[in-house]
């Protein structure tokens, strides 16, 4: 996957006027609230997710 991921709305204020900024890779611009903000994938959960027997999630 070569593109990268586009957030689909605020995580402020929720709306999806989203531009991406001049600040760098994973930075966003929201026009609504005047914010701007960054996503980064950090990576995978070496352990993962596992179910217990109640059937929540056990971390």
């Amino acid at each position: 996957m070569s593109e990268r991921a586009a957030p689909f709305y605020c995580p402020y204020c929720g709306d999806e006027d989203l531009r991406p900024s001049e600040q760098g890779h994973g930075a966003w611009e929201c026009a609504a609230c005047n914010r701007a903000f960054q996503l980064k994938f950090l990576g995978l959960l070496a352990q993962g997710l596992r179910h217990n027997d109640a059937g929540g999630k056990q971390i």
